[in-house]
């Protein structure tokens, strides 16, 4: 079970979206960041056969992403998800299903399954234009499980989920990985963080990082600082480099920032973290 990318690139004229990443997925969870803009959700659309590379190849077990049997293996959960704002959650996945070849007795037993798997069975009858956003984005992971997918790419899957939500949502993606690919893109650093077996960073269209969260923590040891200082001197720090915590101490600041030697005399080391990493490579740039 192999998703292998060849130097693919994506041109919108004189852009760049995606610049010669290669790149070979096998089973287990990646995830997926980047800053707005980074190339993020072209890469995945591409992965998912919906948008043809301006070069390079995209081939699952040797078999083009574009040629209509690799869908029968793939579960795609976009970021703009659409739903008919009519139909009930049940009736939703088993349209979905019908489209995705299930049979009519197999489409309601896995509907139902996944639907609980969600937390919606309670909801199953009801109109998804009655659901908030959080309920929708579950029946969106409920869809894309529908024909047990051996590639799960999902785009902000987290989007819209409350913290008890993306806790149930991270265990769920935990059991998915062991049999399958699963590629998710998020905002949520600390999604990434719990879940993911590699992480791949994304930064102008191009894969500057993958590794083990401990592999890409570590190109930031000892670069994370810590330093409680006066207010016109942190002024002067936060001007200078990336700060990743900020709060008041008394008649002091504490700083957290990132920088390649101490900022100032009394300044010490911090343990690095993925957000360390996260704000180190994107603080100049829009978050997203």
């Amino acid at each position: 079970m192999e998703l292998t990318l060849d130097r693919v690139t994506k041109q919108y004229g004189n852009k760049i979206a995606c610049d010669r990443i290669s790149l070979t997925l096998r089973r287990g969870v990646y995830g997926l960041l980047g800053a707005n803009g980074a190339g993020k959700t072209t890469l995945m659309r591409m992965m998912c056969g919906v948008l043809a590379p301006t070069f390079g190849t995209l081939n699952y077990d040797g078999i083009d992403v574009s040629r209509g049997n690799y869908r029968d293996v793939l579960g795609y959960l976009p970021q703009d998800f659409g739903y008919y704002p009519e139909f009930t959650a049940l009736d939703f996945m088993l349209y979905i299903a019908v489209l995705k070849g299930l049979s009519k007795v197999r489409a309601r037993e896995k509907s139902l399954e996944l639907l609980e798997l969600v937390s919606l069975e309670n909801e199953a009858k009801k109109k998804i234009k009655t659901f908030s956003g959080g309920m929708k984005q579950r029946l969106g992971i409920a869809q894309s499980l529908l024909n047990d997918p051996k590639v799960l790419i999902l785009d902000e899957p987290t989007a819209g989920l409350d913290p008890k939500e993306r806790v149930r949502f991270r265990n769920m993606i935990s059991r998915l990985g062991g049999d399958r690919i699963v590629l998710l893109s998020t905002h949520i650093v600390s999604d990434v963080e719990h879940i993911a077996d590699t992480i791949l960073i994304m930064k102008s269209g191009q894969l500057v990082h993958k590794g083990t969260l401990e592999e890409i923590i570590g190109t930031i040891q000892g670069k994370v600082w810590e330093c409680s200082i006066p207010p016109s001197v942190a002024d002067r720090l936060c001007k200078r480099y990336p700060v990743i915590n900020l709060r008041n101490e008394g008649k002091n600041v504490f700083l957290r920032l990132i920088s390649e030697e101490s900022p100032c005399d009394c300044a010490v080391t911090a343990q690095a973290s993925l957000e360390d990493l996260y704000l180190y490579y994107f603080s100049e740039v829009s978050e997203g």
